[in-house]
């Protein structure tokens, strides 16, 4: 799915030249999309999700976390990304079996000395397996093994693409802690072991991140809390132009909200700042999600 870190991957092609921390400095994994109930399945059934995102930036920084002051550099994008999931009722090694297939919708614009361009479509498709757990009523995980595809358009000489055209894998693991009248504590880690993108002939640095919540239940079906991500490569690129051991590294926070209807659907929101980025884009962005059974 694309966001922010895959239009970082155009821009800082673009503006940067030799400055790279995995392709461009981006990721196909769309940082700080999770929020509350990220580790909870839901009872078997088919259910309906809808992620939306607004991200802005107009700041790229360099290894150390210095504005680069790139004149005219902006981006803006909007996504909307339905994700359908099926909880089979199946049980394998003592979890609820579960399938996935995230399809984000993209209208992307980038400014940079260069020039600008923009682009709408579908981005990268996201595919996943996962198994499902209740360790109590309060404590849920999930253990799973998505899959990104390049199916988003691409072209090198462009500096605004909606795919990153290479596929990558990842393992991941979601712990959720859910009290509608107390606590309440999500935590997604993975781990994204990347491809080769075959018209650059780069591969991007594998690299670790987790997507975080923390909020109290009010007792009335609202979690205020506050809610963010952290990322950092943990291996060098390889490839043409990779420059040596420049990984980037990142992180945000800001408020997030939880509505649960208490009738099978809830939403989330969050507002989150990107701060502490090297080699990468920082700004702004507003995620919404939306869970339903179908």
């Amino acid at each position: 799915m694309i966001h922010r870190n895959l239009i970082a991957a155009a821009v800082l092609l673009a503006t940067l030249g030799t400055v790279h921390a995995t392709e461009g400095g981006g990721s196909v994994y769309p940082h700080g999309t999770e929020n509350f109930m990220s580790g909870a399945l839901p009872p078997p059934g088919l259910y309906g999700m809808v992620f939306g995102n607004h991200y802005s930036a107009d700041r790229v920084n360099d290894q150390d976390g210095n504005d680069l002051h790139v004149p005219g550099f902006k981006v803006r994008a909007n996504v909307v990304a339905p994700r359908l999931v099926w909880v089979t009722g199946q049980k394998v090694m003592g979890g609820d079996l579960a399938a996935h297939v995230i399809a984000p919708l993209v209208d992307l614009k980038v400014s940079t000395p260069g020039g600008t361009q923009s682009k709408s479509g579908l981005g990268d498709l996201t595919v996943g397996l996962a198994l499902g757990y209740h360790h109590s009523p309060n404590l849920h995980s999930v253990a799973a093994l998505d899959a990104y595809l390049p199916t988003g358009d691409y072209d090198k000489g462009d500096i605004a693409n909606i795919g990153r055209n290479y596929a990558a894998i990842e393992p991941v693991y979601a712990l959720s802690y859910i009290d509608p009248k107390g606590f309440n504590g999500d935590l997604k880690l993975g781990y994204l072991i990347n491809q080769r993108n075959d018209d650059t002939k780069y591969r991007s640095g594998n690299e670790f991140h987790f997507d975080y919540a923390a909020g109290w239940g009010l007792g009335n079906g609202w979690v205020l809390g506050v809610g963010g991500y952290y990322k950092q490569q943990v291996t060098g690129d390889s490839g043409s132009g990779a420059a040596g051991d420049n990984k980037y590294r990142g992180m945000a926070i800001g408020p997030n909200v939880k509505y649960d209807s208490g009738k099978g659907w809830f939403v989330t929101a969050k507002w989150q700042k990107e701060v502490e980025v090297k080699n990468g884009v920082q700004g702004d962005a507003l995620w919404v999600k939306a869970v339903f059974p179908l």
